[in-house]
């Protein structure tokens, strides 16, 4: 049985589609394609794709990764091939590799997820300024509201790092590296709130960090 991993790129096209919508239209895909997708076994099969780490909504992304087992013997590029002709606007597969089917599941190999973040701001001083007293915090309190109430929590140790990639024109972009594995997730617009600022113009993970964390 082959594993393959797929590096694709998730445009503004399908930004607004949930984690669960995205799995089924790789699915979908798939058996248009006729690739030979692998289920598992059982009273209720299910396709073997997993994705490494849902992307929310309203986000775009450019090394989004998933792992794929195959029936069937078949390359990379054939593969690549056949399941191009049927993806709609908005996923792009950038590259497909074979990987040993006994390493770990997907998803527990995922360790940060990089952003690249745009807001607004009329002050690049005090951004800067904020940016720096964020990381240099040893804790940054939160609540969440939930269906059963609220949440409190540090988001300090879900934050690697923030750069200040550029800012032109009033808009500024943000670079940040944030923790995505079983001790919890970052997410950009918790971050942009932390620095004092809007909601995000825009927001865009461009990759995600496997292995041992950094």
């Amino acid at each position: 049985m082959n594993r393959f991993r797929v590096i694709f790129q998730r445009g503004p096209q399908l930004k607004y589609i949930s984690h669960l919508d995205l799995i089924r239209l790789w699915h979908r895909a798939m058996r248009r394609a006729r690739v030979g997708l692998a289920y598992t076994l059982g009273f209720n099969p299910h396709p073997r794709l997993t994705l490494a780490a849902p992307l929310q909504l309203g986000a775009t992304g450019l090394g989004e990764l998933m792992d794929v087992w195959l029936d069937k013997p078949v390359v990379p590029g054939q593969f690549t091939a056949r399941l191009e002709r049927q993806l709609p606007d908005g996923l792009r597969i950038i590259r497909v590799a074979g990987v040993a089917p006994g390493l770990p599941a997907l998803q527990a190999q995922v360790r940060y997820s990089d952003y690249r973040v745009t807001v607004e701001t009329r002050d690049e001083v005090a951004l800067r300024k904020s940016i720096s007293s964020t990381l240099a915090s040893s804790s940054i309190p939160w609540r969440h509201q939930r269906d059963t109430g609220f949440k409190a929590y540090d988001i300090r140790p879900l934050i690697k790092t923030i750069e200040l990639e550029s800012v032109s024109h009033g808009v500024a972009t943000l670079d940040m590296r944030l923790r995505s594995d079983a001790s919890g997730t970052g997410r950009p617009e918790q971050v942009v709130k932390a620095l004092g600022m809007d909601i995000p113009v825009d927001i865009c993970r461009t990759g995600l960090v496997l292995g041992s964390a950094l």
